[in-house]
């Protein structure tokens, strides 16, 4: 177990909203850094040199959007405390990272504290195409690759038709420049990040969990890029002591 705590959850995500609680971001927001950076920045890469194929995959046709996230992403990194040139990037806890040309989101995932999902049209839905996912919360990536968004949530009871309508409207509907994001909260006795888990055995969420020791929240950023027109799923996770939420 690997216990890596936020002192508090951002007072944005402590208010109540209905599913599925979409609102405006700036357009450079999607990315933070908060003071567990150097902790789970190491948990990360740790994970993606010991357990790649478990928290990265890539379709060979999303290599030109992966390439577009990250080049974006550098964009705004100087203003969060990098130091990036055209083959590396130092980041604010001293790692020097090397881009990857065969693997951009492995590179990325080496850098920002979010875990990256594209997602790109085909046919009328909007599908999982490529994903840098160190942090699962209950959920296993390989379970999820080359659905559909409605696939990829076939375990939530409350993803419902209607909300299903909804996100893929959403989805068609994000334009560049104006991403949208919404968080969610949960309860946690294990607070490690990493924890990947099959639908075929699902998290179990006792009726008084409410007393659990962690509450664990994700804060999801939904981007359209400006060329590929693929949108980026990103989620900046919080651990927290369960009274300090």
């Amino acid at each position: 177990m690997v216990e890596i705590l936020q002192k508090k959850l951002p007072q944005e995500m402590l208010e109540e909203r209905a599913l599925p609680g979409v609102q405006p971001l700036g357009g450079a927001d999607w990315l933070r850094l908060d003071e567990a950076y150097a902790a789970q920045m190491a948990h990360r890469r740790s994970l993606l040199a010991t357990q790649r194929a478990d928290v990265y995959w890539q379709d060979a046709g999303a290599h030109i959007a992966a390439r577009e996230v990250l080049s974006e992403a550098l964009k705004l990194l100087p203003g969060l405390g990098f130091e990036v040139s055209d083959t590396e990037c130092r980041c604010p806890d001293g790692q020097v990272v090397p881009f990857d040309d065969d693997a951009p989101l492995v590179a990325l995932g080496q850098l920002v504290q979010e875990d990256i999902c594209i997602l790109q049209k085909r046919g009328d839905e909007h599908v999982l195409t490529a994903a840098c996912l160190c942090f699962p919360a209950s959920w296993r990536l390989s379970e999820k690759v080359g659905r559909p968004l409605i696939g990829i949530h076939d375990t939530v009871p409350e993803y419902d038709a209607g909300i299903a309508r909804r996100v893929q409207r959403l989805f068609d509907g994000v334009q560049v420049g104006r991403p949208m994001w919404r968080y969610n909260r949960l309860w946690y006795d294990d607070p490690d990040l990493f924890q990947p888990r099959s639908a075929l055995s699902p998290r179990r969420i006792a009726p008084g969990e409410v007393e659990a020791a962690y509450q664990r929240a994700e804060r999801q950023c939904i981007v359209r890029m400006p060329e590929s027109g693929a949108v980026v799923f990103s989620i900046h996770s919080y651990v927290v002591k369960a009274t300090q939420g």
